[in-house]
C-alpha cells in the first residue's frame, strides 16, 4: 500500500486539511531518501506525521520482522503515537505494539512473538525486552527519538545510544523534538551519519480560520444529553469526533432509544450503510454525525456549522486537523468541545493561544458564559 505519491493529495483527501504542515513537507521527503534528521519544530505542529508517514511508506507489512522503533520519554507520549499509527495502517497488513514500563510485560513478549512490523516504547522497557531476546535490534532499520532533548537528556542517553547501536548498521535516526539545546545536537550526531538540521519556527506554522472555539464544562456521562440536546437546535449541522470506536459504538446504543436525529459512522459499517448515513445527514436529515477520525477520513462534507470534539483529541495536531473541516470558503463555523473534568489539562494545552470561549447548556440552548452567570441570570 502507499500512502506518499502525493503529499498534498495525502493531506486532502484523508484529513481534509488544505494543506500539510511546514515540518511535514520538510521531514518526509527526506525521511524518504534515507537522510538522517535532526528537527526542531514547536508543540503541535505535525510532528508525529511527519514521521509516522515516510515509515508505513518505507516498512514492509509482509516482511515478519520489526522494521522501526519509535522511542519516547513517556509511556502517556507512546500510547498517543500507537493510536495515530492504528488509525492510519487500519486495513493494511502492517502492525504495530507498544513497549511501555508499567503494563503487563508478559502480555508484551506474547505480542513480540508476532513480530510486529513497527514498535513504540520507553527507553527503559525496550531495553528490557532486548537483553531477554525478545526484541531483535538488529532487524530494525528506522529509529525515531520523539522529544529527543529528553531521551538524550543525562537520565535517558546512555539506554539510547546502547540500543541505535544495537541496530541495523545501515539504521536511519531521526530525532524531533520541540526544543534542541546545542548539547543535545551534539550528542544527537554522535548516533547519526550526517544529520540533516531541520528547523521549523511558530511565525511558519498556518493559522486556523475564523471560527469560534468554545467549551462546554460537563460531566463525562452528560455528553450524551448534551448531544442529543443539540442536534435539536435550528440550523445545525455538525461533525462530532470521538476518540475510540469502542465507546462509539456505547454512545451509539445510548442514543438509540431517544428518536434524536444523530447518527454514527464507524469503520466496520457495511459499505451501503454508510453510504445510507452519510445521504441521510447531506440531506439535513442527521443533524449531528458522530465519527472517529479514522471513519471520518476522506469525507467530503460542505457547510458544517460545528465540529464537535466529544472527547478532547490526544494531540493538538489531531485537534486542528479535525476543527479544520468547519468554516470553509468564507462560512462561519464553530469548534464546540464537550469537556470533562479530567480533560480540562489537556485541553488547555491544545486551545492555547485560540481564546476559546466557555458556554453552557441551559434551557435547550447554547449560552455564552459559565454556570454562575447563568444562574444569576436566571434569578433576574
Amino acid at each position: 500500500m502507499s500512502f506518499l505519491e502525493n503529499i498534498d493529495d495525502v493531506f486532502q483527501a484523508k484529513w481534509k486539511f488544505e494543506q500539510p504542515m511546514p515540518i511535514q513537507t520538510k521531514i518526509i521527503p527526506q525521511f524518504l531518501a534515507g537522510k538522517d534528521i535532526v528537527a526542531e519544530s514547536p508543540t503541535g505542529s505535525g510532528k508525529t506525521l511527519a514521521y509516522v508517514l515516510p515509515i508505513l511508506q518505507l516498512v514492509k507489512g509482509d516482511l515478519k520482522q520489526t522494521q522501526a522503533l519509535i522511542m519516547t520519554p513517556s509511556q502517556e507520549l507512546s500510547m498517543q503515537i500507537v493510536n495515530v499509527i492504528r488509525e492510519w495502517v487500519e486495513g493494511t497488513n502492517i502492525t504495530v505494539t507498544q513497549l511501555i514500563g508499567g503494563a503487563n510485560i508478559q502480555r508484551q513478549i506474547e505480542r513480540l512473538k508476532k513480530k510486529p512490523t513497527i514498535v513504540v516504547g520507553t527507553p527503559g522497557r525496550v531495553t528490557e525486552l532486548v537483553k531477554a531476546r525478545r526484541l531483535k535490534m538488529f532487524d530494525i532499520r528506522h529509529i525515531v527519538l520523539d522529544e529527543a532533548d529528553q531521551l538524550l537528556s543525562r537520565d535517558h542517553r546512555v539506554a539510547v545510544k546502547n540500543l541505535i547501536e544495537a541496530a541495523n548498521p545501515d539504521r536511519q535516526v531521526i530525532a524531533v523534538s520541540a526544543t534542541l539545546t546545542e548539547e543535545i545536537e551534539i550528542v544527537a550526531k554522535r548516533f547519526m551519519n550526517d544529520p540533516l538540521r531541520i528547523r521549523v519556527t511558530l511565525g511558519e506554522i498556518p493559522k486556523m480560520g475564523d471560527v469560534i472555539h468554545s467549551f462546554v464544562k460537563t460531566d463525562a456521562r452528560d455528553k450524551t444529553d448534551v448531544l442529543r440536546g443539540m442536534a435539536h437546535l435550528k440550523g445545525i449541522h455538525a461533525l462530532a469526533f470521538m476518540n475510540n470506536v469502542d465507546q462509539l459504538r456505547m454512545k451509539e446504543m445510548k442514543l438509540s432509544y431517544r428518536d434524536a436525529p444523530i447518527a454514527v459512522l464507524h469503520s466496520d459499517m457495511k459499505k451501503f450503510e454508510r453510504q445510507e448515513t452519510l445521504d441521510r445527514f447531506r440531506k439535513g436529515e442527521i443533524s449531528i454525525l458522530i465519527a472517529t477520525d479514522l471513519a471520518a477520513r476522506g469525507l467530503d462534507i460542505e457547510g458544517l456549522t460545528h465540529v464537535i470534539h466529544v472527547d478532547v483529541p490526544h494531540t493538538i495536531e489531531q485537534y486542528l486537523h479535525r476543527s479544520g473541516r468547519t468554516g470553509r470558503a468564507g462560512n462561519n463555523g464553530e469548534v464546540l468541545t464537550l469537556l470533562s473534568y479530567p480533560e480540562e489539562r489537556d485541553y488547555r494545552k491544545l486551545s492555547k493561544g485560540l481564546k476559546p470561549v466557555q458556554k453552557v447548556w441551559f434551557n435547550g440552548q447554547l449560552i455564552e458564559g459559565n454556570s454562575k452567570t447563568v444562574a444569576k441570570g436566571k434569578r433576574k
